[in-house]
C-alpha cells in the first residue's frame, strides 16, 4: 500500500500548480489568518473582562447620589463599559457627555481594529483569483498549436486558473464569515456603550453631577 505524500508537499505542489499569482494569494491568506486569529483572541479576552454586576452597582450608587462611591466602584475596572462610565464620572476639562463620548470612541476603535483590513482581504482575494484565472487562460491559448505538448500546456493553464480562483475565493469566504461576526459584536458593543452613557447622564442629571468637574483621585 502506497503511503500518502506529506501535507507540506501537497501544499507546495498546489501552490506551484496555481502559477505565480499564488504567491501574492498566499501572502493575503497568511495575513487573513493572522488578523482573524488576533480578533478571535481579542473578543475572547473581551468577554472575560465583562462585569455586568459592577455596572449595576455603579448605577445604584449614582441613583443614591453617592458620586464618590460610583467613582470608586468603576475605577480600575477591566469592563470596557464600566471603564467608559468611569471616564465620564471623572471628567476633567469637558462635560460628562463629552467625556463619555470620547471614552466610548476609544473602546469602539479598539473593538473595530482590523475590520478594514478584513474587508480589503475579502475583496482582494477573489480579485487575485480572477487575475490568476486570466493569466492561466492566456497561457493556455498562447500554447495552442505551438508544440506537440500543447494539450498538456492547455490543461496546465486551465488547472492554474481553477486553482488560483479556488484559493482566492476560499480566502474571501473564510474571512467574510468571522468579519460579519465581528461586525455584529461591534454593533452590540456600540449599543451597550450608548445605553450605559445615557443611563449615567440621566442618573447624574438628577443630582447635578453632570455639571460638576471632577478630578481623579
Amino acid at each position: 500500500m502506497l503511503a500518502s505524500p506529506p501535507l507540506a508537499n501537497v501544499v507546495v505542489e498546489f501552490i506551484v500548480k496555481g502559477g505565480p499569482i499564488m504567491y501574492p494569494i498566499l501572502v493575503v491568506g497568511v495575513v487573513a489568518a493572522c488578523v482573524v486569529s488576533e480578533r478571535v483572541f481579542w473578543w475572547l479576552r473581551f468577554g472575560a473582562k465583562r462585569r455586568p454586576k459592577r455596572l449595576d452597582e455603579v448605577y445604584a450608587a449614582l441613583e443614591e447620589g453617592d458620586l464618590p462611591k460610583a467613582v470608586t466602584l468603576s475605577s480600575a475596572s477591566t469592563d470596557p463599559v464600566v471603564r467608559m462610565v468611569h471616564h465620564g464620572l471623572i471628567h476633567h476639562h469637558s462635560s460628562m457627555q463629552g467625556a463619555l463620548e470620547v471614552a466610548a470612541g476609544q473602546e469602539l476603535q479598539s473593538a473595530g481594529r482590523f475590520l478594514g483590513a478584513m474587508d480589503t482581504i475579502v475583496t482582494l482575494g477573489p480579485l487575485l483569483g480572477l487575475l490568476g484565472t486570466v493569466t492561466g487562460i492566456m497561457g493556455s491559448f498562447s500554447s495552442i498549436g505551438s508544440s506537440e505538448l500543447a494539450v498538456e500546456k492547455v490543461t496546465g493553464g486551465i488547472g492554474e486558473a481553477l486553482i488560483a480562483t479556488a484559493a482566492g475565493l476560499g480566502i474571501a469566504i473564510t474571512t467574510l464569515v468571522p468579519m460579519n461576526f465581528f461586525h455584529g459584536r461591534l454593533t452590540k458593543l456600540q449599543f451597550e456603550l450608548e445605553a450605559a452613557a445615557n443611563n449615567v447622564l440621566i442618573l447624574a442629571a438628577q443630582h447635578g453631577f453632570d455639571k460638576v468637574s471632577r478630578k481623579a483621585n
